[in-house]
C-alpha cells in the first residue's frame, strides 16, 4: 500500500447508510470498481448492471454475536469481547478498557490466572495466550461462583459454550469502536444473509461486507442471472489497532456450494467473494489444483500475494486501514498496482471507511480463468 496514504478522521462511516437521511436503506453506499487499474464510481444499487449473468457472489452467512460484555478485575471496569469459542470448551478473549465515549481501548496486555468477574455470577480465568509473541487475545476458562456467597471459582462451567452464549443474549452488546457514533441494535450488525448456526456460535464481529445487500438487491441479482453461493467464516475480534494477521477460525463449505464454485469456475462466470472472509473460507477448502471441496473446521491460512489465489476471481469488500493485514489479500487478488490505484482513487473520491461505509469491487482486467491457469494456482 502507498506509503504515504492516510485516512482522514473525517472519513468514518459513523453511523449506518439508512440512518443518514428519511428514506435511505442499508444500500444507500457507493461503490468503488477496479478492474486491473481502471478505476470507476458507482452507487451500490448498480451492482446488478456491473455484474453479468453467470457470475456467483460468495456470501457468508454468519451471524454477529453481542460479544462485547462489561465485567470487572479488582475494583476496576473492563470490557469483554468474546473471540472464539475452542474445542475444549475455552473461549478466546480480548479485555479492553472503557473510555469516556461509550467505546474501548487497548488494554495494556494480560497475565496468566487473572480473573475476570462478569454478571450472572460467571468468571473467566485467563490461562495462555492464543498466539506466541501476543498478548492481545486469552484463552480463558469459563467457571461461575460456588453459593450464593460466591466463595471461589468452581474448576469449569458444566457448559461453558451455553453459558457464554446465554451471557451475551442477555447482557451482550455489539462490539463497535471508537470511529461510530453510538451503539447500535444487535440488528444492524447482522446481513441479510445471516443465518443462526446450530450449537448458536456466530461472528464476533460482523462480516461488513455483505452489509448494503437487500432483499430487494438480491432478488434484482438473481433476476440478472447472478448466482450465490453460501459458505460460514465465524469472525473473530479484530486487531483494531495493531493489524495483526488474522488467526486460525471456524469456517465450513458445504458440498453444494463447493459443487457451484466450480462449476463457474468451469464456465464463463467470475467467482466473486463477498468479504474477505468469504476468501478465506474458499481458498481453505481448495486444493492445489484449484478445485473446492467440501469442508468444514479451522482454517489458519493466510492469503498473501506470495500465496496468491486458485479460486476467486473478484472480491467485494469495505475499504481497509492501510496498515490492515486484509490489504495482503487484496493485493493477491488484483495486485498492488491496482489496489495502489484504487485507493487513491477512494481518498479523492471522499469514499467513507468502516463497516457502515462504502465498498470496493475488485474485477479481473481480462479473462478470469487465464489467471487462474497461470500464476495464482501454486
Amino acid at each position: 500500500m502507498t506509503v504515504s496514504l492516510r485516512v482522514p478522521e473525517e472519513l468514518s462511516a459513523r453511523i449506518p447508510a439508512e440512518q443518514r437521511g428519511p428514506g435511505l436503506d442499508r444500500d444507500a453506499v457507493r461503490l468503488l470498481v477496479s478492474r486491473g487499474t481502471e478505476v470507476s464510481h458507482h452507487a451500490f444499487g448498480e451492482l446488478p448492471r456491473v455484474l453479468r449473468s453467470g457470475d456467483l457472489l460468495v456470501v457468508n452467512t454468519s451471524e454477529t454475536l453481542a460479544a462485547a460484555v462489561d465485567g470487572r478485575i479488582g475494583h476496576g471496569d473492563v470490557v469483554v469481547h468474546f473471540s472464539t469459542r475452542g474445542d475444549d470448551g475455552r473461549w478466546a478473549v480480548e479485555l479492553r478498557d472503557p473510555d469516556e465515549r461509550g467505546t474501548t481501548r487497548a488494554r495494556a496486555g494480560g497475565s496468566a490466572g487473572t480473573e475476570v468477574r462478569l454478571p450472572g455470577g460467571v468468571r473467566l480465568v485467563l490461562e495462555e495466550p492464543l498466539s506466541a509473541g501476543s498478548e492481545r487475545l486469552w484463552w480463558a476458562r469459563v467457571g461461575r461462583v460456588r453459593g450464593a456467597g460466591g466463595a471461589g471459582l468452581e474448576e469449569r462451567a458444566d457448559n461453558p459454550g451455553a453459558v457464554i452464549l446465554g451471557l451475551m443474549r442477555e447482557h451482550g452488546r455489539p462490539i463497535r469502536y471508537s470511529y461510530t457514533e453510538r451503539d447500535q441494535p444487535l440488528s444492524v450488525y447482522r446481513t441479510v444473509f445471516a443465518l443462526p448456526s446450530a450449537d448458536g456460535t456466530g461472528s464476533a464481529e460482523m462480516p461488513s461486507a455483505a452489509r448494503p445487500f437487500t432483499v430487494r438487491m438480491v432478488t434484482e441479482l438473481v433476476s440478472r442471472g447472478v448466482q450465490f453461493a453460501p459458505i460460514t467464516l465465524h469472525t473473530g475480534v479484530a486487531s483494531a489497532e495493531a493489524q495483526e494477521p488474522p488467526y486460525p477460525e471456524r469456517f465450513a463449505v458445504s458440498e453444494a456450494s463447493a459443487r457451484l464454485i466450480n462449476a463457474v469456475q468451469a464456465g464463463d462466470g467470475r467467482v466473486v467473494a463477498v468479504g474477505t472472509t468469504a476468501v478465506r473460507a474458499v481458498e481453505s477448502a481448495a486444493g492445489a489444483d484449484g478445485v473446492v471441496r467440501a469442508h468444514e473446521g479451522w482454517t489458519d491460512l493466510v492469503v498473501t500475494p506470495e500465496r496468491g489465489v486458485r479460486v476467486v476471481d473478484g472480491l467485494l469488500t469495505g475499504l481497509h486501514e492501510p496498515q490492515a493485514s486484509h490489504l495482503l489479500m487484496l493485493e493477491a487478488v488484483a495486485g498492488r498496482a491496482a489496489i495502489d490505484r484504487s485507493y487513491e482513487a477512494a481518498l479523492r473520491g471522499l469514499y467513507l471507511w468502516h463497516e457502515f461505509g462504502d465498498v470496493h469491487l475488485i474485477l479481473p482486467a481480462d479473462n478470469p480463468h487465464s489467471a487462474h491457469c497461470s500464476s495464482n494456482r501454486r
